[in-house]
């Protein structure tokens, strides 16, 4: 399995997810002055979808830091 590859994958998952929650919450502040949104929105979900983006993206660097931290790692032993 390599490590790199699903880090990336995370990371572009969750930028995505990301960016269609930004987009949903975009589209119910652009409603005119007086009318109704045509979507509504839940606001909750939107923040919780929001947060679980962070926290994916945050685990997706993690892991980043620690496939660079084993490869110094065997890079020491062999040398």
């Amino acid at each position: 399995m390599d490590v790199l590859s699903s880090a990336l994958q995370g990371l572009s998952q969750a930028q995505n997810q990301f960016e269609q929650s930004a987009a949903r919450l975009t589209r119910s502040t652009t409603a005119s002055p007086g009318s109704m949104a045509a979507d509504t929105v839940d606001l909750s979900q939107e923040a919780v979808s929001l947060l679980a983006a962070k926290n994916q993206f945050a685990v997706g660097v993690d892991l980043l830091k620690t496939a660079e931290n084993m490869q110094k790692s065997l890079i020491n032993l062999l040398a």
